[in-house]
């Protein structure tokens, strides 16, 4: 039997007095991610035996609005991937995906 493989993704978060992010970084070294720093984590975790969701949603004071709405976008974007990629709901996916071209319309985020 094959030994099983862990990896580790680890999230550092250094804060100001006021508990306000200052600086966040990231290491996932099976991803080649080393260190890497970062404006905004938007961490999503299954409850199974709550049947919840558990979130973890971090920036930095720093974070430029724009580009806040921008990673808005594309989390949304990627998210419709990945129910697609989870569910084959084609129809829902299309759903969702109009609603991400709307989100990028309303916040001129296309030019």
């Amino acid at each position: 039997m094959a030994g099983i493989h862990k990896s580790k993704i680890e999230l550092n978060i250094e804060l100001d007095e006021n508990r306000v992010p200052e600086n966040l970084h990231w290491t996932a070294e099976d991803g080649g991610i080393s260190n890497e720093e970062a404006k905004a984590i938007m961490l999503s975790v299954w409850d199974s035996n709550a049947k919840e969701s558990l979130r973890i949603d971090l920036w930095t004071k720093d974070m430029p609005v724009d580009e806040m709405k921008v990673f808005f976008h594309q989390t949304l974007v990627s998210m419709s991937d990945t129910f697609n990629r989870a569910t084959q709901d084609e129809k829902m996916t299309a759903t969702m995906k109009d609603f991400c071209d709307y989100f990028a319309e309303k916040l001129e985020l296309k030019k």
